[in-house]
């Protein structure tokens, strides 16, 4: 990671490099390995196994039992029924949910004393890909160590048990239900969404039913949208990675609030009744300033390499901690561990409160935002973050054709180091390759927005031409 050379490598970094798993799981196009049938079904077995064995360590001879949700792509029917099958194969019970969101999974995970959750996704990913994501009993993504146990089962034969040791499978029929009782247990109970007008958009993804049910029932009017999928259009021009969609629609309606959830619900993008947008940054710093005003904040606030430099400074003018992991919610809930502190999150709007839930969560954050407005008797994020200026910040995504290294090439180390020189101390450069696309991220920040999208440009036209050139 280029720009950024005082973070530390986390715990995560330092094990095994994995074969399949990513920093969220498994992830790629459908009918490329590895997002096929036939090692879904492998998957479901080898994880079966993994899991089966630390379950009768823990729980003696009791048959250990994982649940299976997903978000509404195509392709989630057969990824499940091969992940069942497998889960079967291997002597795991299995219970289906259904569509859900991610941060959903994790909850009933945990609230049934599951050995683990599996949720078939590919997030802000378009329709052709998927992933499956693992979340322990705990409703935590995976140990470094379980994910190595489960890929070296993977490098073993495929053998079902006999008949009386084989596992079997149900339907939740109220997953949904339960999940959206949780979500309104988060938000305060003295308080109400009554008076609200709000444009909720679901990315035709996991949260289209849940997510207008828990604002309805809390008593906002909402109207929703990007809540009709079909298979094909999650994500389509739509939801958290498509704000403008939001905006739309919270001007056409005269809106108070527009929220916009991603395909698989843990990602939370808003804006006001005037259109503007905040992204993760900015409603991470709402968060943590109705809970620091209110002395509810426990410790300090994690946030990532992308985090926003105003953000940071902003929190040390409060006298809060902050630091930053590396990009990626299981980083930023790593070192939020560790320290034993509660809130952190990322600008793409991955925000995470860990008294609240054991994962990032869209709707519940989204929650959390509206409870700070709501104690304040305010409908406008832009009067609540006031003193939070973000300085301006510009990403180029740079596809690669090849696998690539930038780290070591020198054209984009001189590039790099050009760039900061110019910036000084009032911003930075961060060159980092995708976790879950073939890409590599140009990020430049500063004060001076010409200067920014100038310097980013330069150096993301050097990295094309870098990757474009043939291994020597």
């Amino acid at each position: 990671m280029i720009g950024l050379g005082h973070l530390q490598p986390t715990q995560h970094e330092k094990n095994m490099t994995r074969k399949y798993f990513g920093t969220d799981g498994i992830r790629g196009r459908v009918g490329e390995a590895p997002i096929t049938p036939d090692f879904a079904l492998r998957l479901g077995f080898a994880a079966g196994r993994a899991l089966a064995h630390g379950h009768a360590l823990a729980n003696g001879d009791a048959r250990p039992a994982v649940l299976i949700g997903k978000d509404t792509r195509i392709s989630g029917y057969m990824l499940e029924s091969a992940l069942e099958a497998g889960f079967a194969a291997s002597g795991c019970d299995v219970l289906l949910v259904g569509p859900i969101p991610t941060p959903g999974v994790a909850y009933l995970t945990r609230g049934l004393r599951l050995s683990a959750g599996i949720m078939i996704s590919a997030s802000h990913n378009p329709f052709d890909d998927n992933g499956i994501k693992f979340f322990s009993g705990e409703g935590l993504k995976l140990d470094d160590d379980v994910e190595l146990s489960i890929e070296a089962e993977l490098e073993k034969p495929l053998q079902s048990l006999h008949s009386a040791a084989l596992g079997k499978a149900r339907r939740l029929e109220d997953a949904q239900g339960r999940y959206i009782e949780f979500c309104k247990s988060t938000f305060p109970t003295t308080m109400s969404l009554h008076g609200l007008k709000l444009v909720l958009d679901c990315a035709h993804g996991a949260a289209y039913y849940v997510g207008p049910s828990v604002l309805r029932e809390l008593g906002a009017e909402v109207i929703a949208i990007g809540s009709q999928p079909n298979g094909l259009n999650i994500n389509d021009e739509c939801g958290a990675t498509h704000p403008a969609t939001m905006r739309a629609a919270v001007l056409e309606h005269g809106a108070d609030l527009g929220l916009a959830l991603d395909g698989d619900a843990d990602r939370l993008m808003m804006c006001d009744a005037d259109g503007t947008l905040f992204d993760g940054d900015q409603l991470l710093y709402a968060v943590v300033k109705d809970r620091f005003e209110n002395s509810l904040l426990r410790g300090g606030v994690v946030g990532t390499a992308m985090t926003n430099f105003a953000l940071e400074k902003r929190f040390v003018e409060m006298g809060v901690p902050f630091e930053r992991a590396k990009v990626g919610d299981r980083y930023v809930m790593e070192m939020l561990r560790e320290k034993n502190w509660e809130c952190g999150g990322e600008n793409s709007g991955h925000l995470l409160c860990l008294d609240k839930h054991s994962t990032g969560d869209g709707i519940i954050s989204a929650l959390q935002v509206l409870a700070a407005l709501g104690r304040k008797g305010s409908k406008r994020l832009a009067d609540y973050t006031t003193e939070l200026s973000l300085y301006p910040q510009i990403l180029v995504n740079v596809r690669l054709e090849r696998k690539f290294d930038f780290s070591h090439d020198d054209a984009i180390l001189s590039a790099v180091a050009v760039a900061e020189k110019e910036l000084g101390d009032e911003g930075r450069v961060l060159l980092r390759a995708s976790g879950t696309e073939p890409l590599i991220r140009v990020m430049v920040e500063g004060r001076n927005s010409g200067q920014v999208k100038m310097l980013a440009s330069q150096i993301a036209q050097v990295v094309r031409q870098a990757a474009a050139l043939p291994a020597a």
